[in-house]
Protein backbone atom coordinates (compact mmCIF):
# COMPACT_ATOMS: atom_id res chain seq x y z
CA UNK A 1 0.00 0.00 0.00
CA UNK A 2 1.37 3.10 -0.54
CA UNK A 3 2.30 6.18 1.54
CA UNK A 4 -1.55 8.25 2.44
CA UNK A 5 0.04 12.39 2.66
CA UNK A 6 -2.35 14.58 4.54
CA UNK A 7 -1.78 18.41 4.66
CA UNK A 8 -3.82 21.85 4.57
CA UNK A 9 -5.20 23.15 1.23
CA UNK A 10 -4.13 26.60 2.25
CA UNK A 11 -6.31 28.31 4.00
CA UNK A 12 -7.98 27.76 7.25
CA UNK A 13 -10.90 30.20 8.94
CA UNK A 14 -9.66 33.62 10.42
CA UNK A 15 -10.43 34.17 14.11
CA UNK A 16 -12.97 36.80 15.31
CA UNK A 17 -9.99 39.40 16.70
CA UNK A 18 -8.31 38.80 13.07
CA UNK A 19 -10.97 39.94 11.23
CA UNK A 20 -11.58 42.80 13.81
CA UNK A 21 -8.01 44.05 13.66
CA UNK A 22 -8.60 43.84 9.88
CA UNK A 23 -11.86 46.05 10.18
CA UNK A 24 -9.79 48.43 12.27
CA UNK A 25 -6.82 48.67 9.67
CA UNK A 26 -9.26 49.78 6.85
CA UNK A 27 -11.21 52.36 8.67
CA UNK A 28 -7.98 53.95 10.15
CA UNK A 29 -8.49 52.81 13.73
CA UNK A 30 -5.71 50.67 14.28
CA UNK A 31 -1.68 51.37 12.97
CA UNK A 32 -0.36 48.88 10.66
CA UNK A 33 2.46 47.64 13.39
CA UNK A 34 -0.36 46.81 15.97
CA UNK A 35 -2.15 44.93 12.93
CA UNK A 36 1.12 42.99 12.01
CA UNK A 37 1.16 41.70 15.29
CA UNK A 38 -2.08 40.40 15.71
CA UNK A 39 -1.82 38.59 12.17
CA UNK A 40 1.72 37.41 13.28
CA UNK A 41 -0.40 35.61 16.42
CA UNK A 42 -2.86 34.41 13.78
CA UNK A 43 -0.28 32.65 11.47
CA UNK A 44 1.44 31.16 15.09
CA UNK A 45 -1.58 29.74 15.92
CA UNK A 46 -2.44 28.46 12.56
CA UNK A 47 0.86 26.89 11.81
CA UNK A 48 0.63 25.21 16.07
CA UNK A 49 -2.68 23.68 15.34
CA UNK A 50 -1.43 21.94 12.23
CA UNK A 51 1.69 20.61 14.03
CA UNK A 52 -0.43 19.60 17.06
CA UNK A 53 -2.99 17.27 14.33
CA UNK A 54 0.23 16.08 13.37
CA UNK A 55 0.48 17.41 9.78
CA UNK A 56 3.96 17.25 8.31
CA UNK A 57 3.24 20.00 5.61
CA UNK A 58 1.93 23.06 7.12
CA UNK A 59 0.67 26.92 5.49
CA UNK A 60 0.31 30.03 7.28
CA UNK A 61 -3.42 29.28 7.30
CA UNK A 62 -3.39 32.54 4.79
CA UNK A 63 -4.30 34.36 7.97
CA UNK A 64 -2.29 37.40 5.43
CA UNK A 65 -4.80 37.41 2.51
CA UNK A 66 -8.22 38.77 2.23
CA UNK A 67 -8.88 36.15 -0.48
CA UNK A 68 -6.78 33.08 -1.54
CA UNK A 69 -4.81 34.38 -4.43
CA UNK A 70 -5.62 37.79 -3.49
CA UNK A 71 -1.94 38.25 -2.46
CA UNK A 72 -1.44 38.73 -6.33
CA UNK A 73 -3.34 41.97 -6.48
CA UNK A 74 -2.24 43.29 -3.23
CA UNK A 75 1.34 43.07 -4.54
CA UNK A 76 1.00 44.09 -8.44
CA UNK A 77 -0.47 47.41 -9.28
CA UNK A 78 -2.71 47.49 -12.74
CA UNK A 79 -5.23 45.86 -11.17
CA UNK A 80 -8.14 48.41 -10.26
CA UNK A 81 -10.24 48.30 -7.17
CA UNK A 82 -10.39 44.90 -5.83
CA UNK A 83 -13.23 44.55 -3.09
CA UNK A 84 -13.68 41.14 -2.14
CA UNK A 85 -16.59 40.04 -4.43
CA UNK A 86 -13.70 39.94 -6.88
CA UNK A 87 -12.42 36.86 -5.92
CA UNK A 88 -15.74 35.39 -7.14
CA UNK A 89 -15.81 33.32 -10.18
CA UNK A 90 -18.96 34.44 -12.43
CA UNK A 91 -22.47 35.22 -10.88
CA UNK A 92 -22.49 33.28 -7.48
CA UNK A 93 -26.15 32.57 -7.09
CA UNK A 94 -28.00 30.67 -4.18
CA UNK A 95 -30.36 27.48 -5.00
CA UNK A 96 -33.14 25.55 -2.95
CA UNK A 97 -30.39 25.02 -0.43
CA UNK A 98 -29.31 28.23 0.70
CA UNK A 99 -31.90 30.81 -0.71
CA UNK A 100 -31.99 33.84 -2.67
CA UNK A 101 -28.68 34.83 -1.85
CA UNK A 102 -26.77 36.13 -4.75
CA UNK A 103 -23.31 37.93 -5.66
CA UNK A 104 -23.12 39.88 -8.87
CA UNK A 105 -19.41 40.54 -10.85
CA UNK A 106 -18.59 44.18 -9.75
CA UNK A 107 -19.19 46.24 -13.33
CA UNK A 108 -15.75 47.87 -12.66
CA UNK A 109 -13.99 44.45 -12.49
CA UNK A 110 -10.81 44.28 -14.97
CA UNK A 111 -7.83 44.61 -15.09
CA UNK A 112 -7.27 48.45 -16.04
CA UNK A 113 -3.23 48.93 -16.35
CA UNK A 114 0.29 47.25 -17.41
CA UNK A 115 0.83 44.54 -14.55
CA UNK A 116 3.66 45.79 -12.35
CA UNK A 117 5.04 43.92 -9.26
CA UNK A 118 5.65 46.38 -6.53
CA UNK A 119 6.84 43.32 -4.02
CA UNK A 120 6.98 39.66 -4.38
CA UNK A 121 3.79 38.12 -3.54
CA UNK A 122 4.52 35.32 -1.00
CA UNK A 123 7.94 35.73 -0.02
CA UNK A 124 7.49 37.35 3.06
CA UNK A 125 4.67 34.68 3.74
CA UNK A 126 7.18 31.86 3.42
CA UNK A 127 10.11 33.52 5.69
CA UNK A 128 8.11 33.87 8.34
CA UNK A 129 6.46 30.53 8.64
CA UNK A 130 9.55 28.57 7.75
CA UNK A 131 11.59 30.93 11.23
CA UNK A 132 8.16 28.83 12.69
CA UNK A 133 8.05 25.44 11.86
CA UNK A 134 10.35 22.29 11.50
CA UNK A 135 7.62 20.83 9.51
CA UNK A 136 8.22 21.22 5.76
CA UNK A 137 6.18 24.37 5.20
CA UNK A 138 3.96 25.34 1.77
CA UNK A 139 2.97 28.01 -0.43
CA UNK A 140 0.58 28.61 -2.85
CA UNK A 141 -0.30 30.45 -5.42
CA UNK A 142 -3.05 30.83 -8.00
CA UNK A 143 -3.30 29.02 -11.28
CA UNK A 144 -2.54 31.64 -13.94
CA UNK A 145 -5.64 31.07 -15.87
CA UNK A 146 -7.74 31.40 -12.74
CA UNK A 147 -6.74 35.52 -13.43
CA UNK A 148 -9.06 34.97 -16.60
CA UNK A 149 -12.14 36.80 -14.50
CA UNK A 150 -10.10 40.18 -14.25
CA UNK A 151 -9.73 40.25 -17.72
CA UNK A 152 -12.82 42.66 -19.25
CA UNK A 153 -13.41 43.40 -23.10
CA UNK A 154 -14.68 46.86 -21.59
CA UNK A 155 -11.81 47.58 -19.04
CA UNK A 156 -8.85 45.51 -20.22
CA UNK A 157 -8.50 46.33 -24.06
CA UNK A 158 -6.50 48.84 -24.19
CA UNK A 159 -3.83 47.91 -22.15
CA UNK A 160 -4.25 44.06 -23.18
CA UNK A 161 -6.57 43.47 -26.66
CA UNK A 162 -6.42 39.79 -25.72
CA UNK A 163 -7.16 37.48 -22.42
CA UNK A 164 -4.09 35.77 -23.73
CA UNK A 165 -1.87 38.83 -23.48
CA UNK A 166 -2.89 39.27 -19.92
CA UNK A 167 -2.20 35.82 -18.63
CA UNK A 168 0.86 36.25 -20.50
CA UNK A 169 2.15 38.56 -17.91
CA UNK A 170 0.50 36.56 -15.20
CA UNK A 171 2.22 33.83 -16.02
CA UNK A 172 5.59 35.85 -15.79
CA UNK A 173 5.06 37.26 -12.47
CA UNK A 174 3.86 33.82 -10.99
CA UNK A 175 6.89 32.54 -12.72
CA UNK A 176 9.37 34.88 -11.09
CA UNK A 177 7.94 34.19 -7.88
CA UNK A 178 8.77 30.31 -7.61
CA UNK A 179 11.85 31.38 -8.95
CA UNK A 180 12.45 33.42 -5.73
CA UNK A 181 10.68 31.33 -3.47
CA UNK A 182 12.72 28.10 -4.37
CA UNK A 183 16.20 30.36 -4.12
CA UNK A 184 14.92 31.11 -0.68
CA UNK A 185 14.71 27.46 0.23
CA UNK A 186 11.01 27.05 -0.74
CA UNK A 187 10.21 23.23 -1.07
CA UNK A 188 6.74 22.76 -1.63
CA UNK A 189 4.64 24.92 -3.72
CA UNK A 190 1.28 24.66 -4.45
CA UNK A 191 -0.89 26.25 -7.00
CA UNK A 192 -4.46 26.59 -6.99
CA UNK A 193 -7.02 26.11 -10.12
CA UNK A 194 -10.32 25.45 -8.75
CA UNK A 195 -11.86 26.57 -11.87
CA UNK A 196 -10.49 23.41 -13.83
CA UNK A 197 -13.28 21.79 -11.49
CA UNK A 198 -15.88 24.62 -12.12
CA UNK A 199 -15.82 23.78 -15.51
CA UNK A 200 -17.86 20.78 -15.26
CA UNK A 201 -21.07 23.00 -14.31
CA UNK A 202 -22.52 24.13 -17.60
CA UNK A 203 -23.22 27.59 -16.56
CA UNK A 204 -19.49 28.53 -15.08
CA UNK A 205 -18.27 26.99 -18.40
CA UNK A 206 -20.09 29.25 -20.12
CA UNK A 207 -18.88 32.38 -17.94
CA UNK A 208 -15.32 31.48 -18.78
CA UNK A 209 -15.90 30.55 -22.10
CA UNK A 210 -17.46 34.01 -22.68
CA UNK A 211 -13.99 35.19 -21.75
CA UNK A 212 -12.44 34.44 -25.15
CA UNK A 213 -11.64 30.85 -24.78
CA UNK A 214 -13.38 27.65 -25.79
CA UNK A 215 -13.23 24.39 -23.36
CA UNK A 216 -10.53 22.70 -24.98
CA UNK A 217 -8.38 25.78 -24.66
CA UNK A 218 -9.02 26.02 -21.20
CA UNK A 219 -7.66 23.03 -20.38
CA UNK A 220 -4.95 22.58 -22.86
CA UNK A 221 -3.46 26.45 -23.21
CA UNK A 222 -4.29 26.52 -18.85
CA UNK A 223 -2.30 23.37 -18.09
CA UNK A 224 0.38 24.80 -20.52
CA UNK A 225 0.61 27.98 -18.54
CA UNK A 226 0.72 25.72 -15.48
CA UNK A 227 3.53 23.87 -16.55
CA UNK A 228 5.62 26.98 -17.23
CA UNK A 229 5.47 28.61 -13.70
CA UNK A 230 6.03 24.68 -12.39
CA UNK A 231 9.20 23.79 -14.64
CA UNK A 232 12.52 23.21 -14.23
CA UNK A 233 12.68 23.86 -10.29
CA UNK A 234 14.37 20.00 -9.30
CA UNK A 235 13.80 18.94 -6.42
CA UNK A 236 10.57 21.53 -5.18
CA UNK A 237 7.35 19.18 -4.50
CA UNK A 238 4.72 20.94 -6.41
CA UNK A 239 0.80 20.17 -5.46
CA UNK A 240 -2.36 21.08 -7.52
CA UNK A 241 -5.48 22.25 -6.00
CA UNK A 242 -8.75 21.59 -7.75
Amino acid sequence: MGTIRADVVGSLLRPPYLLKAQQGLTSGTMRQSAFRAIEDRAVDEAVALQEEVGLDVVTDGEMRRQSFQSQMTAAVDGFGECPLEVFLWGDWRGDEEVGDFSVERPASLGVVDKLTRRRYLSVEEFAYLRARTTRIPKVTLPSPSLWANFWSPQHSRQVYPTLDNFLGDVTDILRDEVAELVRRGATYIQLDAPHYALLIDPKTRAFYESQGWSLDRWLNQGVEMDNAVMGGFPGVTFGFHL
